[in-house]
């Protein structure tokens, strides 16, 4: 109880928390109070506003090499349902792009195909530059990015900065899971692992390409490993100052084989609100947390503005990978309601580019 009553009074001031604080608070399950502290440390943050873009997002490939568990979206090569967007695919998603007013984020992440070389994602940027060059290019996870590397036999630096060369400009923060090898080893043995994770968002930021970074929970993962994850990213940022924004995203459970192992289903919003306040109070080093809600629900991730999220990400336009996963959201929503459902949490929209400059409405 004494644990609890300290790291109360640690939230309650805004101090930092430790590993001992957030289990205690994470056990106290006060969720008002959680609540409160969050709201306190967004507002100090980005006071009464809510930022949100206009992107779309491209997955190139479903076919992959890992074969992981946890994934709904991946089939082998061979699979009926495998599909590779080539060099007309992408003009064709970058015509409808090119058509949508305010977009500033092209986001592109895919699987890690067995055949695809490192020359054909280069071209996928270059092609992106060429077509929307005042666009940002927000691509390849740090798995992919590991990937790339594991293909060419290439340092992780070199394979970032020709990527950076060819036009990208930051990594989404996807691929970290849980950055606990116990839990990687049966989640997602085939992927890079957490270290390998934490150096290549160490080298993107040391290159300048600043990137998210971002925790899956709710599977086999215990609680301290959940809390032990998010102080790996503060201690990174703390070194490097290069993430931009967290996010979480909950474990959607359908058509998986994790889940068919381990009977596994979708925690509830409780959990998610819980888990959103707690990574906005550890992490006082990332200025902005982002509830995600293609992954929440949409009236999840309103009630999340409420519990320290700042940022409700974008309109997205469509989205494949969780959805394989059951997720049930549409595939994209309008400025307009997302707009709306910001104004309606009482805090006022902000338009934004990938790196948080406002843009305003009539440029």
């Amino acid at each position: 109880m004494d644990s609890i009553k300290k790291a109360r009074r640690r939230a309650e001031r805004g101090e930092r928390l430790c590993l001992a604080d957030v289990l205690a608070l994470y056990e106290d399950n006060d969720l008002t109070f959680l609540a409160a502290c969050a709201r306190r440390a967004k507002e100090k943050a980005s006071g009464q506003r809510v930022y949100y873009t206009i992107n779309r997002h491209i997955n190139l490939t479903n076919i992959c090499s890992s074969n992981c568990p946890l994934c709904a979206f991946q089939v082998e090569a061979g699979d009926a349902r495998g599909f590779v967007m080539e060099r007309a695919d992408v003009a064709k998603a970058l015509g409808q792009a090119r058509a949508v007013r305010h977009l500033s984020e092209i986001h592109i992440v895919s699987a890690l195909h067995p055949d695809k070389p490192f020359s054909y994602y280069l071209d996928v940027v270059r092609q992106v530059r060429a077509a929307l060059p005042n666009v940002d290019i927000k691509a390849f996870t740090p798995v992919e990015i590991v990937n790339f590397a594991h293909q060419t036999g290439k340092p992780i630096r070199t394979v970032l900065t020709e990527l950076k060369e060819a036009g990208l400009q930051s990594l989404p923060g996807g691929g970290a899971e849980i950055l606990s090898d116990r839990v990687r080893r049966i989640i997602c043995p085939k992927k890079a692992t957490a270290a390998e994770w934490l150096e290549t968002m160490r080298t993107a930021h040391a290159l300048g390409i600043r990137t998210n970074a971002s925790m899956m929970y709710g599977h086999i993962e215990t609680v301290e490993e959940r809390m032990e994850h998010l102080l790996a990213i503060r201690d990174l940022q703390d070194e490097t100052g290069g993430f931009q924004a967290f996010m979480l995203f909950p474990f959607h459970p359908a058509h998986t084989k994790l889940a068919e192992k381990y009977h596994l289903a979708r925690v509830g919003s409780w959990e998610d609100m819980k888990m959103l306040a707690l990574a906005r109070l550890v992490l006082d080093n990332i200025a902005h947390v982002k509830a995600f809600w293609v992954m929440l629900t949409m009236p999840v991730a309103q009630l999340a503005l409420g519990f320290g999220a700042d940022d409700l990400d974008g309109t997205i336009g469509e989205e494949k990978i969780i959805h394989a996963a059951g997720a049930k959201t549409r595939t994209g929503i309008t400025q307009e309601d997302l707009c709306r459902i910001i104004c309606e949490a009482g805090y006022t929209p902000v338009l934004r580019d990938t790196f948080y400059r406002p843009i305003e409405a009539g440029e």
